[in-house]
């Protein structure tokens, strides 16, 4: 065993020692290999790096990426501190300025939130998140890509869109479950994938697998969780379906085996982000980043230091993937196949011909390419394109072919998943919402913002006159503003603030005589 002690004197960049879960590590040969940068990793040597490791990563990444010869042994246990357990090690969360918070009986993880069944919405959920979230983790999660523009447009397009509701309709009884590649939900809704959920709570994603159980709704898991794959899958109650997110990976043999693995332990679809050949710019993730880092350490030229969390955890994406690597996703999987990220209609038709089981519609929450249009927006050429092709009629595939359509980004309240249903979606997936609820409320708030989704749903499809989502129509939507820009004008925050408005000409002032 190598004691603490030992530890403490390899605590410069140039000789890096940490300790990560009880066993001690030579990062020194690491350190400008880490995709963080190299600082993040130096201003930890010589010390127990466990709780800042824990923060972003999961467990089982030092085994997969780490040479087996870095790791030098175990830590004498006896040797180590008696430091105070750092919140995001303890099962607590951090709530404004920094102090520890008690869990109280609604879960909340700070006790200035207000009490759980005082949220009524989503956007709720969102604004005590901002409280309760490191600057880091705000930053990361609400971040938009470029002016964030996209970001805005994705919430303002459904504005857009208006309802025409039927009346005199029996609507006693409302059904709002479904199926999304053939597994059942009782809601149109998944939880789809988003990274680093142990930015907004200790236990990460496996809260999200929790209360996508307990309310029969699909967990889509992400590449970039921050709880391990297993961690999430032995989470489940017995018969819940999970979809699985797949960034493609330039080691080909590394992506072949996270596929075949999901397969064996029973995930039940593939879903490829095809979107995201380079991270965008999101320069407000990228801005704490910098502000938050410690004094310099290492080289100053070091690119990785100021680029956010975003781009620190994602270096790995191949920028080469094609429509031509589709057949061999299919030889390797007899999963259902659906690419994330579709923005056109000339690519769901190409989707479509390709012999994969669905799209989503989706600009990656507007975190990606700035100025491109919402989801929503997409949706509607998305099903015009296919109709024009000739292979989409009344809402769905001609020729029994499985080919379905989901749709993310903007969608926050329940006339927003209606609308996209009419548009021609099976489904819809929430992100950021889900993070925040989980950031507040943990479990119990993430279960109450799929249970406020329900009880919006029903409410409108009771108002629409509409009993079941197979019986949503297009033509209870009116969608001729949708592409009309200029109706919703968006705030460019970035010009507004910077810009020095033109001055008038000074009047002279003369001096009295008097």
């Amino acid at each position: 065993m190598i004691s603490f002690a030992e530890v403490q004197k390899h605590n410069t960049a140039k000789d890096c020692w940490v300790v990560i879960h009880g066993r001690v590590f030579n990062l020194t040969p690491f350190l400008s290999e880490h995709p963080g940068g190299s600082k993040v990793i130096a201003k930890e040597a010589g010390t127990d790096a466990t709780a800042a490791f824990d923060q972003v990563h999961p467990k089982d990444i030092i085994d997969q990426i780490l040479p087996a010869e870095l790791c030098l042994g175990p830590v004498d246990p006896a040797s180590l501190p008696a430091a105070a357990v750092p919140a995001a090690a303890s099962g607590q969360a951090l709530a404004a300025g920094g102090t520890v918070a008690a869990t109280r009986a609604d879960g909340a993880m700070s006790p200035h939130c207000p009490p759980l069944d005082a949220v009524l919405n989503l956007f709720d959920f969102e604004s005590i998140a901002k409280t309760v979230l490191t600057k880091e983790a705000w930053a990361y999660y609400s971040s938009g890509g470029d002016d964030e523009l996209t970001l805005q447009e994705n919430r303002a397009a459904f504005h857009r869109i208006w309802l025409r509701p039927r009346v005199l309709v029996n609507v006693k009884h409302i059904d709002m479950s479904t199926t999304m590649l053939g597994q059942r939900s009782t809601l149109p809704v998944y939880i789809t994938a988003t990274a680093l959920g142990k930015l907004g709570h200790p236990q990460g994603e496996v809260v999200l697998t929790h209360a996508a159980g307990t309310r029969g709704v699909v967990q889509m898991i992400p590449t970039l969780a921050s709880c391990t794959f297993d961690d999430m899958i032995n989470a489940r109650v017995p018969g819940q379906p999970q979809f699985y997110q797949l960034y493609v990976n330039s080691d080909r043999k590394l992506t072949e085996r996270l596929v075949r693995k999901a397969e064996q332990v029973g995930i039940k679809g593939l879903f490829i982000t095809v979107d995201a050949p380079e991270i965008g710019r999101r320069e407000k993730d990228m801005r704490v980043k910098f502000i938050n880092s410690a004094p310099d350490v290492m080289d100053a030229s070091s690119v990785q230091r100021s680029q956010g969390a975003a781009r620190a955890i994602s270096h790995f994406i191949d920028p080469s993937l094609s429509w031509a690597d589709i057949p061999w996703f299919r030889s390797i999987t007899t999963m259902p196949i659906v690419l994330k990220g579709i923005q056109t209609g000339e690519d769901a038709v190409f989707a479509f011909d390709a012999g994969v089981d669905g799209i989503v519609v989706s600009n990656h929450g507007g975190r990606q390419l700035d100025t491109c249009r919402s989801g929503i927006e997409v949706l509607e050429e998305v099903v015009a394109a296919l109709e024009a092709h000739g292979v989409w009629a009344h809402g769905k595939p001609l020729g029994g072919r499985r080919f379905e359509i989901y749709l993310d980004g903007g969608v926050r309240r329940a006339t927003d998943i209606y609308k996209a249903i009419a548009l021609g979606a099976k489904g819809v997936g929430l992100g950021r919402p889900f993070l925040y609820a989980m950031a507040t409320y943990g479990q119990k708030g993430v279960e109450r913002a799929l249970d406020l989704l329900r009880d919006e749903l029903e409410m409108v499809m009771r108002l629409m006159g509409v009993t079941r989502i197979e019986d949503i129509k297009r033509s209870s939507v009116v969608t001729t503003s949708l592409s009309f820009h200029a109706g919703t004008p968006l705030r460019d925050a970035l010009a507004n603030a910077t810009y020095e408005p033109l001055g008038l000409p000074a009047m002279q002032v003369s001096k009295s005589k008097l």
